[in-house]
């Protein structure tokens, strides 16, 4: 089967090198094993999608891959390497690191074994366009596992547990491949070594319950699709009282009039045909409010009028972007009687130069005739 790496992170072949991490970053965190326990086809799929980044975020590797593909890049040694993996490690630090930090960063910390969940979870927000630009406080309600008192946490009946068959206690399981053996989690008891005799009748061996929270989050001006808002200790509860974080991502609605790209938001400007001919100054909207337009004589369609520091905030630094304001030349779809005498005076008095296509195409007819002499 041949593997394509802009499928697997679902971009086009011409997407720029910040479209290719926002995409993996989305992925990885969907196939992240954290989150997809026992899964083979979410590992799989996670490793196909590292594969991937480590090759298009390279410009040397995706130029060969892009002329030559996969084969090119074994030939030439350019191919998935483990030792090749700074930036996405940087990135999974990014996304899963236990810093203390509240925007922006990741949750995944080192997990007990006998666990029967993680303490990081994640939830998705939706908010308005508005919202995202300018930033709001939200009151949000969601659950949370705490460990089941039946059982203590463990989803055994009594707390009374047995020896795993599968691994035999161990915890792990050794894969042999050729000359190389490999040890690896046992996928039926998560590494704890233990499995459950009789279920809790609690629980029914979840080893946990759910209780709601409700959380008033601060959500900074900025915010993207895509983004990660940390609230430190609203996460889940282990057997010894400790909570975990809970992480909010973020999908923002779009707008009927403003295109947001990255800080820079883009509108669209109708403007009649004698407005761009003549020039006149309009008042457009803005994030702000309003702003006047200065259209110069001969402004043309879709020319494009930028307002420096009228953009959306960044979420990181402050600085805003830009507004830019791109010109929909308007054209009038019936004129009557009169107007069509006006307008046939006004293309005469401009002479030779109302009717361009004639000195445009003087040499083609000239060249033409000859064909047929």
């Amino acid at each position: 089967m041949t593997i394509d790496y802009y499928e697997i992170l679902q971009i086009s072949k011409d997407a720029t090198g910040a479209e290719i991490k926002k995409s993996y970053r989305k992925l990885a965190v969907q196939y992240h094993p954290d989150k997809n326990q026992g899964d083979k086809k979410a590992e799989d799929k996670f490793k196909l999608i590292n594969e991937a980044y480590d090759i298009l975020s390279k410009d040397e590797k995706r130029q060969i891959y892009d002329r030559y593909g996969k084969e090119g890049l074994d030939r030439q040694g350019a191919g998935f390497q483990s030792g090749g993996m700074d930036d996405i490690m940087d990135i999974f630090n990014s996304m899963f690191s236990g810093g203390g930090g509240g925007f922006g960063g990741g949750g995944s910390r080192r997990r007990d074994p006998s666990a029967k969940y993680a303490l990081d979870f994640e939830i998705s927000l939706d908010l308005a366009f508005n919202e995202a630009v300018f930033g709001i406080k939200k009151e949000i309600s969601t659950e949370y596992k705490i460990p089941c008192n039946t059982c203590n946490g463990t989803g055994a009946k009594d707390g009374k547990m047995q020896n795993c068959q599968y691994c035999d206690g161990q915890g792990q399981v050794v894969m042999r491949q050729g000359f190389m053996s490999f040890a690896q989690e046992c996928p039926k008891c998560q590494g704890s070594g233990q499995s459950v005799q009789e279920k809790c009748p609690t629980c029914n061996a979840r080893g946990y319950t759910e209780e709601t929270q409700t959380v008033t989050i601060d959500i900074p001006a900025g915010i993207d699709t895509g983004n990660r808002l940390r609230v430190a200790g609203h996460g889940n509860e282990n057997r010894h009282g400790q909570r975990g974080d809970l992480y909010v991502s973020f999908n923002v609605e779009e707008d009927e009039h403003f295109v947001r790209d990255g800080n820079d938001i883009y509108i669209v400007v109708p403007t009649f045909f004698t407005q761009c001919i003549l020039g006149e100054t309009i008042t457009i909207p803005s994030l702000g409010g309003e702003l006047d337009l200065d259209l110069k004589p001969g402004t043309r369609d879709k020319e494009h009028f930028i307002f420096k520091d009228e953009g959306v905030a960044d979420v990181h630094s402050g600085r805003k972007g830009r507004l830019i304001a791109q010109i929909k030349m308007i054209l009038p779809e019936k004129i009557n009687d009169e107007q069509r005498v006006l307008l046939e005076k006004i293309q005469d008095s401009y002479g030779v130069e109302s009717r361009p296509h004639k000195s445009s195409f003087e040499s083609a007819f000239e060249r033409v005739k000859g064909w047929f002499n």
